[in-house]
């Protein structure tokens, strides 16, 4: 006998719970252990057959200039330096930066573009590794959001809604389809941030946040260095055996307390501790890399070994992925060139362009691609006009962008090899086939077998759903 178990017998009030509860106990939390099954609460999904079982968000903060990297837009050059005409603006709202900036000049692309592949998709020279694989990829180029600044936009885009407080999408989809494994959570995030430390941008707990719905559904993060999970060992003089006789106990007291009061959020404290406990076999072994072939890691490119990188988080998620984890939200900050347009921008691209695309070459070759969705893209776009003074080149920049941007899919039931929508001939306003982010979520659930207007959730007297009460799926980008 050990001396927890000593010390538990000689607390009989503890003792007395514990033998009268126990085989109620043992029911309830053998049913709360039933991770990989759906929330009994949630509705009966998925609606229909989906296409993707799994969604890496590959979320580029501080948004990506569209017009120096997808969105090809000749007369940029044509007028670069020129006013941009009132018409085109339109009393539209920017930044705190440029909204009262007097001269808005036009900028041309400061990289070279060329067309890939069959599908023939206009990509930047910053980025080849992207531009080689263009026909395994959908382009969005009329996307367009409401928010001018970065949190407001990334919450819109990642919850549906502009301030803090709903539960993101990788939340939705682990209340709604459960997960597909018991030793890893359905949602996890992991960030990183451009060496440079180019801008401040913070990433908030609620970007990834359960919000109304139960904190079981909200994503882990995955530390950038040490263990990636804290508190993953022991601490010293406990055995692995000693702990699981503890969670045993806590397990079955917390089940009286599930019993008596019905609190959601005892549920999700034992599924927590159980989880953890599964944890610390699962997670070692998952960012054990050496067993990677060497031309696997060679693909993510220089990176890939440095924990905390945007390289090695990809490789990451590709393993997540084929563990079963449901949502993976990769998010990259650095890409906010506001004074640095000629010299971060391709700091910043030559970061992401190898690990992004290796990622999806490396979940095709293994068979995982075709019910995998892949997305990248930030949470607007950049000015068409410069931010500063055109005769200062060392400072030119571009400020926050919401009216047309351009994004990526992969895999997952999207159309590959194509270009959905347009934007004007300066790249300001989406024109053609408009994509609003609600249409985006509406899509993303589409592709994992839900209708966006039937999953919903109670909250506060209304029904709530990622969608708010707009969006359209895109049917066009789907396969």
């Amino acid at each position: 006998m050990n001396a927890f178990e000593f010390q538990h017998q000689q607390l009989s009030r503890r003792a007395l719970f514990g033998q009268g509860a126990v085989g109620i106990g043992s029911l309830a939390l053998g049913s709360l252990m039933a991770s990989q099954q759906p929330d009994p609460l949630a509705p009966a999904l998925p609606h229909f057959a989906p296409k993707a079982r799994r969604v890496i968000y590959l979320l580029q903060n501080g948004a990506p200039s569209h017009v120096d990297l997808f969105d090809y837009k000749p007369l940029l050059k044509q007028r670069h330096g020129m006013q941009i005409p009132e018409s085109v603006v339109g009393g539209k709202r920017f930044s705190t930066m440029t909204g009262g900036q007097a001269a808005r000049p036009v900028l041309g692309e400061i990289t070279q573009f060329s067309r890939h592949g069959q599908s023939g998709a206009t990509v930047s020279s910053f980025l080849p590794r992207i531009g080689a694989m263009a026909d395994e990829l959908c382009f969005i180029k009329s996307m367009h959001t409401t928010q001018v600044n970065h949190a407001p936009a990334i919450t819109f885009l990642m919850t549906g809604g502009e301030q803090a407080g709903r539960p993101a999408m990788g939340a939705w989809l682990s209340y709604g389809l459960g997960s597909e494994t018991e030793d890893l959570p359905a949602f996890v995030v992991m960030t990183s941030r451009d060496k440079e430390a180019s801008c401040g941008q913070i990433f908030y707990d609620f970007y990834w946040g359960s919000g109304f719905l139960p904190s079981k559904y909200q994503g882990v993060k995955f530390r950038g260095s040490g263990d990636p999970v804290l508190y993953l060992s022991n601490p010293d003089g406990m055995s692995r055996e000693l702990r699981r006789t503890m969670l045993d106990g806590l397990g079955e007291l917390n089940a009286i307390k599930l019993r008596d009061h019905g609190d959601p959020e005892t549920a999700t404290r034992i599924a927590q501790y159980e989880m953890a406990y599964r944890m610390q076999s699962s997670v070692p072994e998952l960012t054990d890399l050496s067993n990677e072939p060497k031309h696997i890691l060679d693909m993510y490119g220089p990176d890939v070994l440095r924990q905390g990188s945007y390289a090695y988080n990809c490789l990451m998620a590709r393993r997540l992925a084929e563990r079963g984890v449901r949502f993976v939200q990769l998010m990259h900050a650095g890409w906010d060139q506001h004074r640095n347009l000629n010299t971060q921008l391709k700091i910043q691209c030559t970061d992401v362009d190898a690990p992004s695309a290796a990622l999806v070459k490396d979940l095709k070759q293994r068979g995982l691609l075709e019910d995998t969705l892949v997305i990248w893209g930030g949470e607007f776009g950049r000015t068409p006009f410069l931010q500063g003074d055109i005769t200062n080149t060392k400072q030119w920049g571009r400020d926050h962008h919401p009216y047309a941007f351009t994004i990526w899919m992969a895999g997952g039931g999207i159309r590959a090899g194509m270009t959905h929508g347009e934007s004007d001939e300066f790249g300001f306003n989406a024109a053609k086939d408009k994509v609003h982010i609600h249409d985006l979520q509406a899509t993303i659930m589409h592709l994992m077998g839900i209708d966006h207007e039937r999953f919903t959730f109670r909250f506060q007297g209304r029904q709530f759903r990622l969608t708010d009460v707009h969006g359209e799926v895109v049917k066009p980008v789907l396969a």
